[in-house]
């Protein structure tokens, strides 16, 4: 599960919401190693975005995880996620995200984190 934790980790952050409010959101993540399938993660959260100022925006998400490796058993965890993006210029946007994952079974004991930062340029 760590291998799509770290794909899930490695996505891309979209750029600032339009609104502010609740939202649903499902995410699957599938890693492949040597050509051949290795694992899926799907994510189904519920969140909600808001707006920091005018060039702003946080959000935090989360739900249940469900993980379909190859050649086990399904597991079913808890994840969640918590980012910001700030419009740095009319074409530059810089974003931030901090995510977690549950050990199999909700066991929050044990989490997977994970933390991205970058930006989006757009020409």
């Amino acid at each position: 599960m760590k291998k799509i934790f770290a794909l899930s980790a490695a996505s891309v952050l979209t750029a600032a919401p339009a609104f502010a409010g609740v939202y649903g959101n499902v995410e699957s993540n599938t890693g492949f190693a040597g050509g051949s399938y290795d694992s899926s993660l799907l994510e189904t959260h519920v969140g909600y975005e808001g707006a920091l100022g005018e060039d702003a925006s946080w959000y935090i998400q989360g739900g249940p995880a469900f993980g379909f490796e190859a050649d086990e058993e399904n597991t079913q965890m808890f994840s969640g996620k918590v980012g910001a993006s700030v419009d740095l210029s009319e074409d530059l946007t810089g974003y931030g995200e901090v995510s977690a994952l549950s050990a199999d079974d909700w066991d929050a004991s044990d989490l997977s984190l994970g933390v991205k930062a970058g930006l989006t340029y757009r020409f």
